[in-house]
């Protein structure tokens, strides 16, 4: 398994341990996702707890999982298309074939990961903002992050040469978009939202607040998983309280992760689909 790590610390002569290569950054995307919906909370453009707009559930719902909407990752289908290479369905065809109308919980009562509920996101984003979501990452979290190139990939042109990409992937079976960077790039991010002053410390404490999710996840390095706000964080099996998101797709895994305690962050880029592996690297590395 070929793997990248870099770290970031409050020490400004931390460095990468590799250069950092540009690959796809999966779920860790949803966290930049979330960061912006509550810089729109905080510039009164959004509030955390209105029930959306002919729906029953809350932009805390969305960011946290638990809005009863279903998810793709679970449609064989989806699955099947993607690796004979086809190009991506329609949002309306994917949002039919996984009978996204139907909520499969009352909004609050339970958890349930879910891409719907983060696609949904990037358009309360961009319909409050009045711009295309990529926009607003890029002028609202991005730049006062003093982040630099990071993009979403918007075809399969964008992903060549990447590591870590099966050939023929098109970025858009990514619903709620594939971001693509720096892997230094995303740990400065992750950083800078958790110990800077992008968000309001209650802004920031409500993102940082977990969903408790029960005990220990098999073959994975968790001992009492939660999730946040776009942030997947709890305790993990060494014993070290986590912050910060996983990801994977075809080809490839990412983590990037913040221990508070010790005021560093942390991530690592692996091909394969190893993602205990990965976080165990990441979580020793913190």
């Amino acid at each position: 398994m070929d793997m990248f790590l870099t770290c970031t610390t409050s020490v400004p002569t931390a460095s990468p341990v590799v250069p950092s290569p540009v690959v796809p950054w999966w779920s860790f995307g949803k966290t930049a996702i979330a960061a912006t919906a509550l810089v729109l909370v905080r510039d009164g453009l959004l509030h955390l707890d209105d029930i959306q707009p002919d729906t029953p559930y809350t932009l805390r719902h969305l960011l946290q999982h638990r809005s009863g909407l279903p998810d793709y990752g679970g449609l064989a289908e989806y699955h099947a298309a993607v690796e004979r290479g086809e190009d991506p369905w329609p949002i309306s065809d994917l949002l039919q074939r996984c009978d996204a109308g139907r909520l499969r919980y009352p909004p609050g009562e339970d958890w349930g990961y879910s891409n719907i509920g983060y696609w949904h996101l990037t358009q309360i984003v961009a319909h409050a903002a009045g711009q295309p979501f990529g926009m607003v990452l890029e002028q609202r979290v991005l730049a006062p992050l003093g982040i630099a190139g990071v993009r979403l990939a918007q075809d399969r042109a964008d992903l060549t040469g990447l590591p870590g990409i099966v050939g023929g992937y098109h970025p858009g079976w990514v619903y709620h978009g594939l971001l693509i960077g720096p892997l230094d790039a995303a740990t400065r991010l992750l950083h800078g939202l958790l110990t800077g002053n992008l968000l309001p410390p209650d802004l920031l404490d409500a993102m940082r607040k977990p969903h408790w999710l029960g005990g220990p996840v098999t073959d994975r390095p968790w001992l009492a998983p939660g999730y946040g706000l776009g942030l997947m964080c709890g305790e993990a099996s060494a014993g070290q309280h986590v912050e910060g998101h996983s990801g994977g797709g075809p080809g490839s895994v990412v983590a990037v992760y913040h221990r508070p305690a010790e005021g560093v962050t942390a991530a690592g880029f692996a091909s394969g689909t190893d993602m205990a592996a990965l976080e165990a690297a990441v979580f020793r590395y913190t």
